[in-house]
């Protein structure tokens, strides 16, 4: 039987749609490694080929977002190529817009004309290994709810064979699979055949001793679960193995009065795609602080106008700045002036001439931390998301921005439904589950310029720049249906949750209050009309 040519028309497309997922991952793997490793001349000329071909798919395929992204990361690295291969602070700020464009082109409804393209967060599929095999199929199940796509074994034999045939981004192993520890034997084998490793996450029914965690350990193990397998918290771990995430570059301000040595850190840090600013007035310091927000900041020790530790201990009383790694950058080797100098609020001290893999990694390792920690301050314990107060600081920003480009800006708050009826019936520890979940749900279907917070309890709000009304219904309304097809396993019965929202578009001179009111009266109209829907203010119309 001759197949139809709308079939096959249909692989043709799916074939090149999934070339151009495949050299998106290329482009966005090589800019993740400029950021945590490297920047290579390799990797420009790596990301230049794919970006070229993935124009010429974009072309084919109709893919106008994909194609414009193309031609003007081309444009970029060409003028990167002309600086000899050489990063600068405008071009990293350039290159960062473009990846954000190029990861989120497929996932707003409103951002392309292919709605049905979307890169797969995985390159492959990662590997289950569970004794039972009900369980296996249920959270692989839930996984794919996720985007992850996954595989399961039945016995050790199979599961090595697949291993060595193809690297799974990692693999969900429990710890008597195929017998009474057999699954840490079967993991050491597993490592011996990949010298760099390969991620494991451990499971297993009942609590096991500090030996049976340390062998986990040895045996590549990166998590270890007992009792209930508890997805949230698994999927935090598989993506941070398996995706192909946007980091942000680390921003430096470097103060020094010297313009020749401000000059040479500036190019050692943005070489290594670190965006850095140098200035030589310290007095001009806090007002480049508050306008370029670094996640660190360069002092030199000796300066006219005033000395470094002078310095930092302004930067220091501003309660903003308390947490601000500060690394004096100086020529002084009198090690007892040095450890003076750091206790006037200072981190770290390196002496001039500094080997610049000494400068970039030191500056690395502290901004990593710095991030952390900052995150970790104004995030919610529980979900990960911000806290009420940051998404409203984040909102008052937003509304500031928006103010000035004329862009719309859209607040959304949203509510799980019944969510008292799911405590009550299931117990808080399910609760906390779906809430968990809906977070991750959220952060894997919204953009990374998009703002989620955790408004309180069971409520949640986000923040969309450069979206519209309109818009952030269609996006949260697609959000709503796809997770309203979760299940969660509970030991009486499988649960399903909804939740209702209301959108709220900014309009100029409106504070954070008003908006934030306009969406919550929105949340109640839709809890009003029956839960489980989206719906939009309509002041701004």
């Amino acid at each position: 039987m001759t197949q139809e040519p709308s079939e096959n028309n249909q692989r043709i497309k799916q074939h090149f749609h999934a070339r151009v997922a495949n050299e998106v991952r290329t482009i966005l793997e090589v800019w993740q490694r400029a950021l945590t490793q490297e920047w290579t001349k390799q990797g420009a000329e790596v990301m230049q080929l794919a970006a070229q071909r993935l124009e010429g798919y974009a072309q084919r395929l109709e893919l106008p977002a994909y194609e414009n992204i193309c031609r003007q990361l081309n444009n970029c690295l060409e003028q990167i190529k002309n600086e000899k291969s050489r990063l600068t602070s405008k071009s990293i700020e350039e290159l960062t817009l473009l990846m954000l464009s190029l990861s989120q082109a497929g996932m707003r409804q409103d951002d392309v004309t292919c709605n049905s393209l979307a890169i797969p967060l995985l390159r492959r599929p990662l590997y289950i290994a569970l004794s039972d095999p009900e369980q296996s199929r249920q959270l692989a199940e839930q996984l794919a709810f996720f985007g992850l796509e996954s595989q399961c074994y039945a016995n050790p034999e199979a599961l090595l064979i697949a291993v060595s045939s193809r690297k799974p981004p990692v693999i969900i192993m429990e710890v008597d699979f195929g017998g009474e520890n057999i699954g840490l034997e079967l993991a050491q084998k597993v490592k011996e055949v990949f010298e760099n490793g390969l991620p494991i996450l451990f499971y297993s029914q009942h609590e096991v001793t500090t030996q049976t965690r340390l062998a986990a350990v040895r045996a590549g193990g990166e998590g270890f679960f007992v009792g209930e397998l508890e997805i949230s918290s698994m999927l935090e771990l598989i993506e941070s193995f398996s995706r192909t995430s946007h980091f942000a570059p680390y921003r430096v301000l470097v103060v020094d009065d010297s313009k020749a040595q401000a000059t040479f850190t500036e190019r050692v840090l943005n070489a290594a795609a670190i965006i850095t600013r140098a200035i030589n007035d310290p007095t001009q310091a806090l007002a480049e602080i508050m306008d370029f927000a670094p996640d660190l900041i360069i002092l030199d020790m000796y300066m006219p106008q005033c000395s470094g530790p002078e310095l930092a201990k302004v930067i220091r009383q501003s309660e903003r700045f308390v947490g601000m790694p500060i690394i004096y950058l100086s020529g002084e080797e009198d090690l007892g002036k040095q450890l003076s100098a750091m206790s006037e609020g200072a981190d770290d001290f390196l002496t001039k001439p500094v080997m610049q893999h000494h400068l970039i990694a030191t500056v690395r390792n502290r901004a990593v931390r710095a991030r952390n920690l900052k995150a970790r301050m104004v995030r919610d314990s529980l979900t990960g998301l911000y806290s009420h107060s940051h998404i409203l600081h984040l909102l008052e920003d937003a509304g500031q921005r928006a103010e000035k480009s004329g862009q719309p800006l859209s607040f959304v708050m949203l509510d799980i439904d019944f969510f008292k009826k799911v405590n009550d019936n299931f117990g808080h520890q399910t609760g906390d589950k779906v809430i968990k979940n809906l977070a991750l749900f959220l952060q894997q279907r919204l953009r990374k310029t998009d703002h989620i917070g955790r408004y309180g309890g069971e409520e949640f709000a986000l923040v969309l720049p450069n979206t519209s009304a309109e818009n952030a219904v269609k996006v949260v309304d697609s959000i709503r249906r796809k997770f309203a097809e979760i299940v969660f396993p509970t030991a009486s019965e499988n649960l399903s949750c909804t939740f209702s929202a209301g959108v709220a578009q900014f309009q100029n001179g409106q504070d954070t209050v008003q908006l934030s009111n306009l969406a919550d009266e929105a949340l109640y109209e839709a809890k009003r009309q029956g839960r489980n829907q989206v719906v939009m203010d309509r002041s701004h119309l």
